[in-house]
């Protein structure tokens, strides 16, 4: 299998209880890499810029607690 297509094909084929455990698995996967690369880019000093805007905000009042805009939902 070295072709999307054919990696597709296989996995059509798979009863849905397996389709669904690798669906699971895969993202789990994509999760871990995500989070990886977040804490490289923080590492890195990548998200400096963002981090400082976010303070900025605070301190200015142009953010809400995470609770508040969770209770507004």
């Amino acid at each position: 299998m070295s072709t999307v297509h054919e990696i597709e094909t296989a996995i059509e084929r798979l009863p849905a209880e397996e389709r669904w455990s690798l669906l699971h698995r895969f993202s789990d996967r994509m999760w871990d890499d995500w989070d990886a690369q977040i804490e490289s880019d923080h590492r890195a000093g990548r998200l400096d810029s963002l981090i400082a805007e976010v303070r900025e905000d605070i301190a200015a009042g142009r953010a809400k607690p995470m609770h508040e805009v969770l209770r507004d939902e």
